[in-house]
């Protein structure tokens, strides 16, 4: 069930990031296509988030130490790029236009995702 109410809360902050930034644009056409994609792209983000993210905080350590924790900012942006890009390989209509719509994005998605993490009481 947790797994559920992550896919569901990325979900939620994907739209918000889709809504609130130009540059970051979900292309299908109807509501249940759109949930879907929403659904799908906030899965993969998950995966991409709980796989890569561990990794690169550990080889990024001293960064990390020497931005005071500011270049979490752009590791997020990139793991939001990379989720777009691999949106695209399962042929998604996600699409992000660069970094600095990925940079915003990402910000959003934190935001969303730690404020509903509040109600629904998400584990980390």
């Amino acid at each position: 069930m947790s797994l559920i109410i992550r896919i569901i809360v990325n979900a939620v902050a994907l739209w918000a990031a889709v809504f609130l930034i130009d540059g970051i644009d979900v292309g299908a056409e109807t509501l249940p296509n759109q949930i879907l994609v929403y659904v799908l792209v906030g899965a993969i983000f998950g995966v991409v988030n709980a796989v890569i993210k561990p990794i690169v905080k550990t080889v990024g350590c001293a960064f990390y130490a020497v931005t005071l924790g500011l270049f979490a900012l752009v590791v997020n942006a990139l793991l939001l790029l990379l989720t777009g890009w691999l949106a695209g390989l399962f042929e998604l209509p996600f699409t992000i236009e660069g970094f600095w719509p990925a940079f915003w994005g990402a910000i959003i998605i934190a935001v969303v995702s730690w404020l509903l993490n509040l109600f629904v009481g998400g584990d980390d």
